[in-house]
């Protein structure tokens, strides 16, 4: 099989053969505007990893070579994965570095998406105005997620995603979404309900899984993507589930047309 087949095959979205030697990000299937495929080529083999979906490194070989001898694709892979965990240490660092240069301040992005009195980590960088949403494992810092004032967002290079969230913990049911203007949305919503929540942002369809399945019981509000990806995560996750009525659209979306109060009795028909 030709590497880009073994890549699409594993959800990574790839036209051509990365540069040999170097990790490289694309685009998945489940998160097309985002970076979260991972491929390292290396002329007669390759490592890939889709970030939303694998817990573990795949290693491709190319066609008309001999079958690689189990211990040395045992110690490749182990070399990889030391390469991923240094290259996560220091997006580690770096998210400590940039959170401690915020400044906490209204933001572009938050007041287009409906929120303008909304503040949050605001960092300037190189004339850029960013926000920045810490992503945390556990207690652990391991990145964070940056939003420019036209609503591009990226990771940090080389950072940890699979398992990382933000929390906002008002001390009650636990709630998955994936994106933070979203759970901006449902906090809002969730206050003129009366209600508590623990609000976990999971960045994409495929982190809400891991972030459910160490939580023992909650609710989801998915995107209704037009791959569906939204709605098949909160079917596999199998806790009750709220959806936007239309197809490609987001909880934000539908706070911005509907309003709040409308928002938030579509919501809590749902999370009781």
């Amino acid at each position: 099989m030709h590497l880009l087949d073994f890549c699409r095959l594993h959800g990574v979205i790839i036209d051509y053969e990365p540069p040999i030697g170097v990790w490289k990000r694309f685009p998945t299937v489940d998160k097309p505007t985002h970076r979260n495929g991972a491929v390292k080529y290396m002329g007669t083999h390759a490592f890939i990893q889709n970030h939303a979906t694998m817990t573990e490194i795949e290693v491709w070989q190319a066609e008309g070579q001999s079958a690689m001898d189990p211990n040395k694709a045992r110690k490749l892979i182990e070399a990889a994965h030391r390469d991923i965990k240094e290259k996560q240490e220091k997006a580690a660092q770096k998210a400590a570095y940039i959170l401690h240069q915020c400044q906490f301040g209204s933001h572009p992005y938050l007041k287009n998406k409906g929120f303008n009195e909304e503040q949050g980590n605001v960092w300037r960088s190189d004339g850029a105005l960013l926000l920045v949403i810490p992503m945390r494992i556990g207690a652990r810092l391991v990145g964070c997620q940056l939003i420019n004032e036209e609503g591009g967002k990226k990771f940090l290079f080389g950072q940890r995603t699979s398992g990382a969230s933000f929390v906002f913990d008002n001390r009650g049911p636990n709630i998955l979404c994936e994106g933070y203007a979203t759970a901006l949305s449902i906090k809002a919503a969730m206050k003129v309900l009366r209600r508590r929540y623990t609000l976990h942002v999971c960045f994409s369809a495929g982190n809400m899984k891991k972030i459910a399945a160490n939580l023992p019981k909650g609710f989801v509000v998915a995107d209704n993507d037009l791959s569906q990806t939204g709605q098949k995560t909160a079917e596999q996750i199998g806790w009750p589930c709220w959806m936007p009525d239309t197809a490609g659209m987001d909880a934000n979306d539908i706070y911005q047309r509907d309003g709040l109060f409308k928002f938030s009795q579509s919501l809590g028909k749902v999370i009781l």
